[in-house]
């Protein structure tokens, strides 16, 4: 399809092949208060995930609403367009707030708000929280057992001072800084970013853990902590096997070698005469199964190709027999043909996910509610558990949607730390 081809009609009912919401939070973390003082896709992301698990998730925004939150894409039917797709996705299972920090009744509202609160996170730039008068140091001493959570292109100087640390950094920079892009792509003279913003997921993802772990150890202890995150770091431990080549072979650049792995043969992706197919046999057992397969049974016991690092030696004659094989069967076919046996799976773009069996059995496509016009379709939490499972039972939030629910809970909240006062 043309970048510039209209979409076709299908996506428009997409939401009718999808599960349901939730009907209400069951999540592990019910109870544990989040302020979300994050914007773009970051912070969002690391929030999102402790939201989906079940925490009270209190997103805080300054009243114009943060960046993300009017970017396209909007559906057709959404005349309101109070948030962008990415921002419903990002920012699901919150409650939102709107407050000017640089009012002086409204930072003493949010002060209040942090007194109520196990964690805090933020990916501003560093010191953006301390101008304002709410950084890490101002909140513990309100509130010893606080968790701080900061995401940053290059980390914050609590944890040490990069020369970086007040460069803007988004999913490209920390991508390119980090090694990743150096080693994706089909060539030394072909490199890539990864699609999917890797860069901001990924660190959203770990400051999540971060911050989980130190909840552990404020519950254990009653002392919070601050936790850091660089965007670059977290990337870097991402494809962490260059400095492990590096340090141990001495390969300064491992130039990107496409789909295949440099060291199992196969393990690539293999065009078939409607769409393409992964296809790796790294034991000896799925090799016999694949030389079967394909018509090559002798390939199975042949001293060229029995073994693992034989057939690293013979990648070309293996491949491009492969590559002949799969070009004269369809994907089903392929599939039909080694599927359980040898490890395998179809190319699936984001409209084959709708109809794949596996994500129809496990309800990883959910249906979500949208203030104006049709739902949308946003994927499951993958954390799936027996007792306490996750999911997405509420939208994003319009722009200070819940400033009267949350900020009258803080009264109800003063009356109780008074009635406890009284208590004593």
């Amino acid at each position: 399809m043309a970048l510039l081809d209209p979409p076709d009609e299908e996506h428009l009912t997409a939401h009718e092949r999808a599960a349901p919401m939730a009907a209400q939070n069951s999540g592990p973390l019910q109870g544990v208060r989040i302020i979300d003082c994050t914007h773009a896709l970051a912070g969002p992301w690391s929030t999102m995930m402790l939201a989906d698990l079940g925490a009270d998730v209190i997103k805080v925004e300054p009243p114009r609403g943060e960046l993300a939150r009017k970017m396209a894409p909007f559906t057709r039917e959404d005349t309101e367009r109070n948030f962008g797709a990415g921002f419903a996705n990002y920012n699901r299972n919150k409650r939102g707030i709107a407050l000017d920090l640089t009012d002086e009744d409204q930072r003493e509202q949010f002060l209040q708000l942090v007194d109520t609160a196990d964690a805090l996170v933020e990916n501003m730039r560093a010191g953006v929280m301390d101008a304002l008068g709410v950084g890490w140091e101002v909140l513990h001493e309100r509130n010893p057992k606080l968790v701080y959570g900061a995401i940053r292109g290059f980390g914050d100087p609590r944890s040490g001072e990069s020369p970086y640390v007040d460069w803007p950094a988004y999913d490209v920079v920390a991508q390119a800084m980090s090694g990743m892009v150096s080693a994706n792509g089909s060539g030394p003279a072909d490199r890539h970013v990864v699609g999917p913003y890797i860069g901001d997921t990924y660190p959203g993802t770990i400051g999540a853990m971060g911050v989980l772990a130190a909840l552990f150890h404020a519950q254990r202890t009653g002392e919070g902590q601050f936790v850091d995150v660089s965007m670059v770091d977290a990337v870097m431990a991402l494809g962490e096997v260059g400095v492990t080549r590096y340090s141990v072979m001495g390969q300064p650049d491992t130039p990107p070698s496409g789909n295949k792995n440099q060291y199992i043969v196969p393990f690539d992706i293999f065009e078939t005469s409607d769409g393409s197919v992964a296809i790796g046999a790294p034991t000896d057992n799925h090799w016999r199964e694949l030389a079967v397969a394909i018509g090559r049974p002798e390939w199975a016991t042949a001293d060229e190709t029995r073994t693992l690092r034989a057939r690293f030696h013979h990648r070309d004659m293996i491949v491009s027999a492969l590559t002949e094989w799969t070009a004269s069967h369809t994907n089903a076919e392929v599939l039909e043909a080694i599927g359980g046996k040898v490890p395998c799976g179809p190319v699936n773009h984001p409209g084959d996910l709708f109809t794949d069996p596996h994500v129809a059995a496990r309800d990883m496509l959910v249906s979500v509610e949208q203030p104006v016009g049709r739902p949308i379709v946003q994927i499951a939490p993958p954390i799936r558990m027996s007792a306490t499972p996750p999911g997405i039972y509420r939208r994003a939030p319009k722009l200070g949607e819940h400033n009267d629910e949350v900020l009258g809970e803080l009264g109800e909240h003063n009356d109780e730390v008074l009635g406890e006062l009284g208590d004593d």
